[in-house]
């Protein structure tokens, strides 16, 4: 599943009906979104395509987040690569590196997390601010795609890890700006729709993967690195050339002339009245910018008890979830089964939950909810590296895929938790550390998975003990079904002690 990324677009609660907008007539000026709305509210084959470009980003980015666990593999002993020649199947056979040493070979896949950590860290405002949302997906798949094809020419362990991080550095805000970015090219009542073109997108990349690896098994892993990165770079250069920023992200930096040159290429509306719509808003709304930057929402959230302890245990179940979200793919080669297959069954855990996540958010307590699947990973992993025969070993890949299921389950409901948490001020600073707590999550992983191969129980085992346990931190939030969003700190908590929901505050 992908992550999100900071947008005053994604933190409205409300979509505004066309006999509400303010006319022209009147005396006070329409506001911005107001504007927008009016502007995208009828959907059509230019926004379709629009939307659908940008989201194949998460094509690319769900093939460099899982390529090793292939690339990386310990191959099994049929393996042709194993006896030798010019070209090798995995990093491990061609520089004698030792399967059972956690540290060098879960040195690059550690690399690659800890680069989408930093990365996040530091590139996080970025698309709100200096370079926009069409830029950063620009520069993020150019970067990522690149430090990939270069690694395919590593010479050592050591450059390739380097690369790794480059690569993970460039990914870390691919699938945040490209969610933004097609979701602000429509209007607010085919938001969700264009938001989960995303899904299927990332869910897509992710199967390809074991298809391109089956084909390339007798193949250097070097190539695997060229099939996908190559692709990226022609794709860098579409979105450079063909995909539109942000009309809403241009008029809120005051460049007009950009904002209605993009509106009437995408939208549905004459030249004059786009002109007179775009005049119209207000120059105050225009110039202001309300929402935080990540460091000054972390100062906003550690002056009050309550925001401080909501952060802190979000970020704790938030690393839970990252370690298996992420962990497991890469650990299906402990397990007694066919890599190919164990991976392409973990991919099609993604779409069912997707639409168990889209059905059942509207019905259940969010902390039931995340409680509930958080224990049912725990448990499902812990039974895939359980040993009693070898009937129970048969069975091992589904547990592993339902704990991967319940794991991808809970992670879809924690994004959403988290959004509804904090108050508009901060909701977007706190996603993004929300977002960076599954990824540290992510990059301890491939050192249990490296574990994991000389002891099964260091990889799933774990794995099951960490995410239920993390669960368990959601009972020091409040339950956020059926309540309104607060836009100001001071909203939220009066809204905290009318309800009673923070004993502790």
């Amino acid at each position: 599943m992908a992550d999100l990324d900071s947008t005053p677009l994604l933190s409205q609660s409300r979509s505004t009906d066309e006999s509400e907008l303010p006319r022209p007539a009147e005396s006070r000026l329409p506001s911005l979104g107001s504007t927008i709305e009016r502007c995208l509210s009828e959907f059509n084959l230019s926004q379709f395509l629009q939307a659908l470009l940008v989201s194949f980003a998460w094509i690319f980015d769900a093939q460099q987040t899982f390529i090793t666990v292939f690339t990386d593999a310990q191959p099994p002993p049929s393996s042709p690569a194993r006896h030798g020649g010019s070209s090798y199947s995995s990093i491990i056979l061609e520089w004698g590196l030792n399967p059972e040493d956690p540290i060098l070979t879960g040195l690059p896949a550690s690399s690659f997390f800890m680069g989408c950590l930093i990365g996040g860290l530091a590139l996080s405002t970025l698309a709100d601010t200096s370079l926009g949302r069409k830029n950063m997906l620009f520069y993020s798949c150019l970067v990522m795609s690149l430090s990939s094809f270069f690694a395919s020419f590593s010479p050592n362990l050591w450059v390739y890890s380097c690369l790794k991080f480059l690569s993970g550095f460039g990914r870390a805000t691919i699938v945040t700006s490209a969610l933004v970015l097609a979701t602000e090219v429509v209007g607010n009542r085919w938001r969700g729709q264009v938001g989960v073109m995303g899904f299927f997108c990332f869910t897509f990349g992710f199967l390809s993967l074991p298809a391109m690896a089956y084909l390339n098994r007798n193949s250097s892993w070097r190539n695997l690195y060229k099939y996908t990165s190559i692709p990226t770079i022609f794709y860098s250069v579409l979105v450079k050339f063909l995909v539109r920023e942000s009309p809403r992200w241009l008029l809120v930096r005051g460049m007009k002339a950009e904002a209605v040159n993009t509106l009437r290429c995408i939208a549905s509306i004459s030249q004059s009245s786009l002109n007179l719509a775009v005049s119209k808003v207000s120059e105050t709304e225009e110039s202001s910018n309300d929402s935080m930057d990540l460091y000054s929402a972390l100062k906003a959230l550690m002056q009050r008890k309550w925001a401080s302890r909501r952060i802190l245990a979000v970020m704790v179940m938030g690393f839970g979830i990252g370690v298996v979200y992420y962990g497991m793919p890469l650990g299906l080669g402990t397990l007694s089964f066919d890599l190919y297959l164990s991976v392409t069954f973990n991919a099609l855990s993604e779409l069912p939950s997707s639409l168990l996540t889209f059905i059942l958010i509207g019905k259940f307590n969010r902390r039931s909810a995340i409680w509930v699947f958080t224990i049912m990973s725990g448990i499902f992993s812990l039974l895939s590296v359980t040993e009693f025969g070898k009937t129970w070993m048969k069975l091992e890949i589904g547990f592993e895929s339902v704990s991967f299921f319940c794991a991808c389950t809970a992670f879809n409901i924690y994004l959403l938790y988290t959004t509804e948490l904090f108050p508009t001020c901060v909701r977007n600073s706190a996603l993004a550390m929300a977002r960076q707590a599954v990824v540290l999550g992510g990059a301890v992983s491939p050192v249990l998975v490296a574990a994991g191969r000389r002891q099964r129980f260091w990889c799933y085992g774990v794995f099951g003990i960490v995410i239920g346990l993390s669960g368990v931190f959601v009972v020091l939030l409040p339950e956020t079904k059926g309540r309104a969003l607060c836009d100001t700190m001071e909203e939220e908590e009066g809204g905290k002690q009318r309800i009673g929901s923070d004993m502790l505050a």
